[in-house]
């Protein structure tokens, strides 16, 4: 069985992860999508909200799990028998950034590879950034949040 993992803060998670977890869940047998703690980043939803979130949008596929985790991604893959890392690429700044950690993350655990799933062309600008700067300022982000989350992500972005 091949096991990939797709990890991210996914805070909040957009229409943009979700066409990455649906292209990656047709490729694997079986594909863990991994809120991850990134120490860098502070986030807006909690840990188990953004897991909440990610199986909300991704019940109707079969072969997903929504997991979350603290510990180093290479750990975490040999933990869970994963041979692959899935990464969605925006653009070529994504690619430096993301190249760099394949790298690492394939030192610490020589048995694991990354692919690289470029974004569908309508979702090469989105973000979970400016998702959250669009609707911290009353903007309609209902073209990159899925239907099932968008009222909790709209509550949380712009309380009345």
């Amino acid at each position: 069985m091949k096991i990939a993992i797709y990890p991210g803060s996914f805070d909040p998670p957009t229409l943009g992860h979700l066409d990455i977890i649906t292209r990656a869940a047709g490729i694997f047998d079986e594909l863990i999508v991994a809120c991850m703690l990134n120490k860098r980043k502070q986030t807006l939803f909690s840990s188990a909200e953004r897991v909440e979130m990610l199986k909300l949008i991704t019940n109707a596929i079969p072969n997903v799990k929504v997991d979350s985790s603290d510990e180093l991604l290479a750990d975490y893959a040999k933990k869970h028998g994963a041979a692959v890392i899935v990464k969605g690429l925006r653009a070529m700044s994504d690619f430096e950034m993301e190249f760099q950690m394949a790298l690492l993350n394939r030192k610490m655990n020589p048995n694991l590879d990354t692919l690289f799933l470029t974004a569908g062309e309508k979702f090469h600008y989105l973000s979970s950034g400016a998702v959250k700067e669009i609707g911290a300022l009353g903007g309609d982000i209902s073209d990159f949040i899925s239907p099932a989350i968008l009222k909790k992500v709209e509550d949380v972005l712009c309380p009345v």
